[in-house]
C-alpha cells in the first residue's frame, strides 16, 4: 500500500525541513517546492494527497495556489501556513477554498492533527449528494443548490454561517456538513446559544475546574472539550452577550479554552458551525454584535430558503412527514385538494410548522386519505378568506391585515394573539393550551420563546 503524498510550498529551507522532518514520522512522503512556478510543475507532474502551502512566495501568494488547486486538482485538500495574527490572510484563503490553516511559529500537534485530517478526507470517495438529498428533501432548484453547497462545505475546516427562517433547517444542514466531512466519526455537538442563562456560559463553554464557584463540586468539561476532534455548532448565536462573544472570539481564533478557575489554557480542535434566524449584520450595525466575530464566523454563508419559496417540494415533504408520524400504521396519502391547500399556505413557521399540521391531520383523519378539512389550515370553512372574514366576528383584536406590514409580520402578529388567547382560555396551562391550538407542546414552547412570550 502505497503511502500519502503530500507538497510542501516554502520559500524559507528551514520551514520545508521541518516539514518533511515532521511529516516522516508521520509515515508520509514529501515533495518540496520554494515558488509557484516549481508548485505548478510538481502538481502536474505527482498526485498528491494534500498540498500545505506558505502565504508569502517570491512570485506570488498561497492564494494563487489555492485558486490554481480549485481550478485544475478539485478534491485535492490545500491547507494554508499564515503569519501569527494574520487571520484576515487566513479568511481570504479559507473563502478561496483552502481546506484549513495554521499559524507561524508552527504548532507541531496542531499540524499533525490538520494533516490526519485533511489526509481522511483524502480516503473518502467525493459525496454525490445521496447523503444529502435523503435527509434534505426537495426536487426544486433552491434545494439542489443547497445540497450541493453542503457537499462543498463538508469537505473544508472552514467556519460557516448557516441562514435561514425559524424551522427551515439549520440544524439540519449543519449536522448533514458534520456527517459528510472527515470530522463524521467524532461528536457533534449543538448549543442553543439563547438557552444558557449568563452567568452561566463561560462554565458551559468553556468548562471549570471543583471549586471555581459555588456549585462547581466536580471539574467539567465543557461544550468545546466535547467537541474537540469534531463540530460545534452554535444555533442562535445572535442571542450571545457582548462579553461571551469576546471570549468566544479568542477561543476560536487562540484554538484553546481556559476553564472556570483554572491558570492554563487547553487546546482545542474543534470546527465551529453557527446560525441564526436574526440578522447579524443589522446586529453589528447596531452594535449588539462584534464585527470581528461576525466576520470570523461568517466565512462562507449557507442561506436555507423558506418553505413558500419551494412550493413544489410540499407534497414531497408532507408526503415524507406523514409516513415518519405514522409509528405502527399505514401512512396516510393527502388528497390532491389538500395538497393543493398546502401550497397555498404562506407557512411562516416553515417545515417544522408542516410537521405540525400533518402530526395533527394524521390524528384527526378519520378516513383513508387526509383532506383538507384535516389540516386545519387558517380560511379552510370552504368560503374563500375574505368571505370567510365576513361571516363572523374577528377573532383576535388587533389582527387585521392593513398592508403596512410585511406578510411575516401581520402572521407571526396573529399566531401572538392565538396563544395568548390559548392561555387564558386554558389558566396559563402550557400542555392545554398546545392541546386547544392543534400543536405539540414542544412546538408551543418554541413559538412562546420565538415570539417572546412571557
Amino acid at each position: 500500500m502505497s503511502l500519502p503524498q503530500i507538497l510542501i510550498i516554502d520559500d524559507e529551507a528551514d520551514i520545508r525541513a521541518l516539514l518533511e522532518l515532521t511529516l516522516g514520522r508521520m509515515n508520509i512522503e514529501t515533495r518540496s517546492a520554494g515558488d509557484v512556478a516549481s508548485a505548478f510543475a510538481l502538481l502536474e507532474e505527482y498526485r498528491f494527497d494534500l498540498c500545505l502551502t506558505d502565504m508569502r512566495l517570491p512570485d506570488g501568494d498561497g492564494l494563487d495556489i489555492v485558486r490554481h488547486i480549485e481550478e485544475h486538482h478539485r478534491g485535492l485538500p490545500v491547507a494554508v501556513i499564515t503569519a501569527h495574527g494574520s487571520m484576515e490572510t487566513a479568511i481570504a484563503a479559507l473563502k478561496g477554498g483552502a481546506f484549513d490553516f495554521v499559524c507561524k511559529p508552527l504548532n507541531i500537534n496542531e499540524l499533525r492533527t490538520l494533516v490526519r485530517s485533511a489526509l481522511n478526507l483524502s480516503k473518502q470517495a467525493p459525496s454525490d449528494g445521496s447523503n444529502a438529498a435523503a435527509k434534505l428533501l426537495g426536487d426544486s432548484q433552491a434545494m439542489k443548490g443547497v445540497r450541493a453547497l453542503i457537499g462543498r462545505l463538508a469537505r473544508g475546516q472552514a467556519p460557516v454561517y448557516i441562514t435561514g427562517e425559524s424551522g427551515t433547517g439549520k440544524e439540519l444542514a449543519a449536522r448533514l456538513i458534520h456527517d459528510l466531512g472527515p470530522r463524521a466519526g467524532r461528536p457533534f455537538v449543538a448549543v442553543n446559544c439563547g438557552a444558557i442563562p449568563e452567568q452561566l456560559m463561560e462554565s458551559e463553554f468553556f468548562g471549570h475546574k471543583k471549586g471555581s464557584f459555588t456549585g462547581a463540586f466536580n471539574d467539567k468539561d465543557g461544550l468545546f472539550k466535547t467537541a474537540s476532534g469534531g463540530t460545534l455548532f452554535l444555533d442562535e448565536v445572535g442571542d450571545l452577550p457582548v462579553p461571551m462573544q469576546v471570549k468566544l472570539l479568542r477561543a476560536i481564533q487562540e484554538k484553546a479554552v481556559r476553564p472556570v478557575g483554572s491558570q492554563q489554557e487547553v487546546g482545542v480542535d474543534v470546527r465551529i458551525l453557527s446560525a441564526t434566524h436574526k440578522n447579524l449584520h443589522d446586529l453589528v450595525r447596531t452594535g449588539t454584535f462584534r464585527q470581528d466575530l461576525y466576520y470570523r464566523l461568517n466565512v462562507i454563508e449557507l442561506m436555507i430558503p423558506p418553505l413558500r419559496e419551494r412550493v413544489e417540494d410540499i407534497p414531497v415533504l408532507a408526503a415524507h412527514l406523514a409516513a415518519k408520524l405514522s409509528t405502527g400504521r399505514r401512512p396516510l396519502p393527502l388528497t390532491p385538494e389538500a395538497q393543493a391547500a398546502l401550497k397555498k399556505y404562506a407557512f411562516p413557521g416553515n417545515v417544522r410548522e408542516l410537521e405540525n399540521i400533518m402530526e395533527r391531520a394524521l390524528t384527526l383523519c378519520e378516513g383513508d386519505e387526509i383532506d383538507t378539512a384535516d389540516l386545519g389550515l387558517p380560511g379552510q370553512t370552504g368560503l374563500p378568506m375574505a368571505e370567510e372574514a365576513a361571516q363572523g366576528p374577528v377573532l383576535f383584536e388587533g389582527t387585521d391585515y392593513t398592508g403596512e406590514q410585511s406578510l411575516d409580520e401581520h402572521l407571526a402578529q396573529v399566531e401572538r394573539a392565538a396563544i395568548e388567547k390559548a392561555l387564558r382560555d386554558t389558566h396559563q396551562n402550557k400542555t392545554a393550551a398546545a392541546r386547544e391550538l392543534g400543536i405539540t407542546f414542544r412546538a408551543l414552547r418554541y413559538k412562546l420563546e420565538k415570539l417572546g412570550i412571557e
